[in-house]
């Protein structure tokens, strides 16, 4: 079960009536950015979109004019709150996103909005300038008036925790904690919170998943959520990577496996995982890159992008049978195989790199066999890879949630 705001109780449970200094209290803190005016939202879907573009297999051109046209500023707020690991039980603080759009009204629905995977410590919702892709939401939701938050998942933004890339339970504690810490920061600025929303694309679609679920099961009201690209069984993601390589695979599945493998071996107590499974000539870069001691391009250029060539062979045959530790720990990482009651739409690509067709869309599959009619998958189109995906979930997405607020 989550805890709320657990890393508080976890600090005080170790302090003594007989101490003689008390132990501080972890509280929620909010910072003043900057702020984001009409010019910048303008400039965020138009020169700054065509760049984020520029490799997709859809371009600038077939998504020009289709987003709404901002109309309120945005305040920017870097957020940080108290939060525990789950996996291991220790306190720790964690660091997100309040976007508050200035529309001089004293509610306003939310959007929490779950991210994608990072290659960087600070491309994340907390530092709003180094993440496109909250950018885009900011543009496209904030400007229209609606509070946009994110938290950036431990190990990201302020956090000294190491990156817990794709791991279930700390990235759903991180994000039902912000959701508190951010109706504490708008119940300070005298705001009411209005229906939740959720949408995440891609990592964030499988955590927007397991962030939905736990709502659920907290009885927190969800008026409606989204997600695009979301890999929402982790070992039919990965099997499929391993077992079935294509053509047009990412050339950065080996840094999203490596990094994934680095941090179930920390969160999940799992020693000596990664050097198990990652080629001896690539482990250095692998390790280099997930403590942010390396970028991208020259973790790329010292490693491979072919997944089975990133892999020692007799990693990838106990896949075959899922009986070693790591195989049955990743078993139970699906988010979806639970009778969801919030209306849910999910943006699939033709044209995904990341994320399969058959995987993008069986948790659909799944919902409506269990007869679940309020969850559906929809196209993004033939043509739509992984960033298309996200931007078509934008702009459709949005007015299917403005409906809700009629």
């Amino acid at each position: 079960m989550i805890a709320l705001f657990s890393g508080v109780l976890f600090l005080l449970a170790g302090c003594k009536k007989t101490d003689p200094t008390p132990v501080p209290q972890p509280v929620v803190t909010s910072e003043y950015i900057k702020t984001y005016d009409l010019q910048k939202l303008n400039q965020i879907l138009n020169g700054e979109l065509e760049f984020f573009l520029a490799y997709s297999t859809m371009h600038f051109a077939d998504f020009q004019g289709q987003f709404a046209t901002p109309k309120y500023p945005v305040k920017l707020y870097r957020v940080t709150y108290p939060s525990v690991v789950p996996e291991l039980g220790i306190p720790t603080i964690a660091s997100g996103l309040v976007a508050i759009p200035e529309t001089g009204l004293d509610s306003m629905p939310v959007m929490s909005y779950q991210h994608g995977t990072v290659f960087e410590k600070d491309y994340c919702p907390s530092v709003p300038d180094s993440s496109m892709e909250t950018k885009l939401m900011i543009a496209q939701f904030a400007s229209q008036g609606y509070i946009v938050i994110g938290a950036d998942y431990f190990g990201l933004g302020v956090s000294d925790l190491p990156n817990s890339y794709l791991i279930e339970r700390s990235s759903e504690q991180a994000c039902v904690d912000m959701l508190y810490a951010a109706q504490k920061v708008l119940k300070d600025q005298n705001i009411k919170q209005g229906s939740l929303f959720l949408h995440g694309w891609s990592q964030g679609g499988y955590t927007n998943m397991a962030f939905l679920r736990t709502l659920e099961t907290l009885n927190v009201p969800v008026t409606a959520a989204s997600t695009a690209s979301a890999p929402a069984d982790a070992f039919s993601v990965i099997d499929r990577w391993i077992n079935n390589p294509q053509p047009g695979d990412a050339p950065f599945l080996p840094a999203c496996l490596s990094n994934f493998l680095f941090s179930m071996e920390y969160y999940n107590n799992l020693p000596g995982l990664a050097a198990s499974a990652i080629n001896a000539d690539y482990y250095q870069a692998a390790k280099d890159f997930y403590q942010w001691n390396m970028d991208f391009p020259a973790f790329f250029g010292k490693t491979t992008p072919m997944v089975r060539e990133y892999l020692k062979p007799e990693f990838m045959t106990t896949g075959n049978l899922g009986n070693t530790t790591f195989w049955r720990i990743l078993e139970n990482y699906q988010v979806y195989r639970w009778r969801c009651h919030t209306p849910l739409r999910m943006y699939y690509g033709g044209a995904d790199e990341v994320v399969p067709v058959y995987l993008a869309t069986l948790p659909a599959a799944y919902q409506q066999e269990i007869g679940c009619t309020n969850i559906v998958a929809l196209p993004a189109g033939l043509n739509a890879d992984h960033r298309a995906t996200y931007i078509y979930s934008l702009i459709h997405a949005k007015p299917w949630f403005d409906g809700f607020l009629k």
